[in-house]
């Protein structure tokens, strides 16, 4: 069984290819483990969705670097990747030509990951029928919050939390 955030993050990755909420809800789930004991394979695949959220928005630095980041991760960690239901051969082949396609400033596609286990598969296909999103379909590049959301999301919640974590901590002080 995989986890209920991994899920969430191929369902995000495919469906509404919200690469931003890909990369929130597994850092979520890979912060649940104590630092020392956090597993690296997460972060190869945070960066996947990160590096492609950057190209969609022609951050090309910035695409190049997460690409490049997460193919070194995920060729060292191979067996944890097909643990996950994914062909590590050609995740890695699929991580090289983004790679080259962002040297070379093409403009950002759409691309999924190679989901070998076919109950997976099928377990995000039903996720994603039941949240009226469509599996595989292309971006939607004229959607303005998808493309940067970084910068258009309402943050209130966190600054919330901030403030409040921050006043937890001066009466601890005292």
């Amino acid at each position: 069984m995989y986890p209920k955030s991994y899920i969430e993050y191929l369902v995000h990755f495919h469906g509404d290819r919200d690469y931003f909420e890909c990369h929130e809800v597994l850092e979520e789930y890979w912060k649940k483990d104590p630092p020392g004991q956090r597993k690296i394979y997460w972060v190869g695949l945070i960066q996947i969705a990160v590096g492609l959220y950057h190209h969609r928005r022609g951050n090309w630095k910035g695409a190049h670097r997460m690409i490049s980041n997460a193919l070194a991760i995920l060729e060292q960690e191979k067996d944890a990747i097909l643990s996950l239901g994914l062909n590590p051969e050609k995740t890695a082949e699929l991580l090289r030509k983004k790679s080259k396609d962002i040297e070379n400033k093409r403009p950002y596609e759409s691309v999924n990951l190679p989901i070998e286990d076919s109950d997976l598969l099928r377990t995000c296909i039903e996720y994603c029928t039941k949240h009226q999103l469509q599996w595989g379909n292309p971006s939607d590049l004229s959607d303005e919050f998808l493309i940067h959301k970084h910068t258009m999301r309402d943050r209130s919640d966190v600054i919330a939390e901030r403030k409040s974590s921050l006043i937890r901590n001066q009466k601890k002080n005292r």
